[in-house]
């Protein structure tokens, strides 16, 4: 087995991933791998470890040389192997989409659940959380998916000439962030030569806030006004439309 523990530790793959590849905890993995040999392992899970692993028997472990070509050998295998472990558990929460749809939903669950589990730093749970923010907002603000856009191209992922948004405003803007991109990466844009800039940034979300702030006031004051002249206490499914019809009432009437 310290033939194993070896071939594991020199592929660089996590217990979590390999846990998930067998279908079982990470507790039952650390335990599968004290035992002193694959013969103690249930033969449904040493089968699947030899195949991963490209052998047919133990004794082979020992021969196994580990280059750039078997880690890709076997990274394919794993990647597989998870995503068919996982993708019958999501699937199934997943009717009404079509196969594409489902496709792309997995892939994405399994990704990130992947990622957040190896993570030790938290940095991946705050990452998450601004692309949890940026997906909410990608209905309101069109330069997000030309984001998305410009991110796949560069790295390779899509044709640069492919447009499927508003080809006009996507051209602009991607020429635009390769623009930035490319004085960010030449360290033309140094903290001290771009302070002004980013607290001109700082003021304007913070002006954004403020605008956000009286609008909530302004509504919430309107909402209560709307309230009063109707004879009612609180908004409730039942009176609903008639209150909002009322709000945008004396909103245009400068109430």
């Amino acid at each position: 087995m310290n033939n194993l523990n070896q071939v594991l530790s020199e592929l660089g793959i996590s217990k979590v991933r390999l846990a998930k590849y067998l279908g079982v905890s990470r507790q039952m993995l650390y335990n599968y791998l004290a035992q002193p040999s694959l013969a103690e392992w249930p033969k449904e899970k040493a089968m699947k470890i030899l195949c991963l692993l490209g052998i047919k028997e133990e004794n082979e472990l020992a021969n196994i040389q580990v280059d750039g070509a078997y880690v890709i050998e076997v990274e394919s295998r794993l990647n597989e192997g998870v995503k068919d472990s996982s993708n019958r558990e999501i699937l199934a929460d997943l009717k009404g989409f079509n196969k594409k749809e489902q496709e792309i939903l997995a892939n994405i669950i399994n990704l990130l659940k992947s990622k957040l589990q190896d993570d030790k730093t938290k940095d991946t749970y705050h990452m998450y959380c601004y692309l949890y923010h940026f997906l909410q907002s990608t209905e309101t603000t069109k330069e997000l998916k030309y984001i998305l856009a410009y991110l796949s191209k560069s790295l390779g992922f899509t044709d640069p000439m492919e447009f499927v948004f508003n080809e006009g405003q996507q051209f602009i803007f991607e020429s635009i962030m390769f623009s930035a991109m490319t004085l960010y990466n030449n360290g033309g844009a140094s903290k001290s030569r771009i302070a002004d800039t980013h607290k001109r940034f700082v003021q304007y979300i913070e002006q954004k806030k403020e605008e956000k702030l009286s609008r909530t006031q302004e509504l919430t004051a309107a909402t209560v006004q709307a309230l009063k002249e109707l004879g009612y206490t609180s908004l409730t499914g039942d009176n609903a439309k008639e209150v909002l019809d009322k709000i945008a009432e004396i909103q245009s009437r400068g109430v």
